[in-house]
């Protein structure tokens, strides 16, 4: 599962060890994921953020990016709050958990093919704690890649859309969603009620179980 000492991609531990440097405060250590261990929901991000989780500990928490995604979360049913500010504000998430497809922050947010196929041992992993029916939502082509990679998939056999939805082993359900990123939201790219349609779609495919 989860290696919190994790250093096995040389470019991202040294960029880490800069970044924790310039910014003593900062969490600058890999990302572990947030939420229940038995979640049936499975939120598949990228990487951690510069100045959010590399800086919080948290998946999506102290960015742009997050804002959307704990709205969002909180309005289905998945959060108890509507806002994550810290790893520490009493947030909790409900029957949902929360990771990134790199558990490290990356320079320029864009990891390697190489570094994501490393820490895609860690997502199996992840993958194998859920449960029958479970959902997954996979935030972008990187994550939903990755998500395939960790089942021992073929790509092409996916194909990548906003609000696809994909059956997998184990009667589990994967849902697309272009990243909540702030160039796709402020582009009008991906809007609020276009990322809620996912998570309608998640709830109401765990609510039939």
């Amino acid at each position: 599962m989860f290696d919190p000492a994790c250093r096995r991609c040389s470019r991202l531990s040294t960029f880490l060890d800069q970044v924790k440097s310039d910014f003593p405060d900062y969490f600058a250590r890999p990302v572990p994921p947030f939420g229940e261990d038995s979640a049936r929901l499975l939120v598949v991000g990228l990487a951690p953020g510069m100045h959010g989780a590399n800086a919080t500990g948290r998946p999506f928490t102290g960015d742009y990016a997050g804002i959307l995604l704990y709205e969002t979360l909180h309005r289905y049913g998945f959060s108890t709050k509507p806002e994550s500010l810290s790893a520490s504000d009493g947030l909790r998430l409900i029957d949902c958990r929360i990771t990134n497809a790199v558990k490290c922050l990356p320079p320029q947010n864009k990891p390697l093919g190489s570094e994501i196929n490393t820490c895609n041992q860690f997502l199996t992993e992840e993958l194998k704690t859920l449960p029958e029916g479970g959902v997954i939502i996979a935030l972008g082509l990187v994550a939903h890649n990755a998500v395939l990679k960790a089942m021992g998939l073929k790509l092409s056999a996916y194909k990548f859309a906003h609000l696809a939805q994909h059956k997998m082993p184990g009667k589990i359900e994967l849902l697309d969603s272009y990243h909540c990123s702030r160039y796709n939201t402020q582009t009008r790219r991906l809007t609020p009620e276009m990322f809620q349609a996912v998570f309608e779609r998640a709830r109401s495919l765990l609510n039939a179980l």
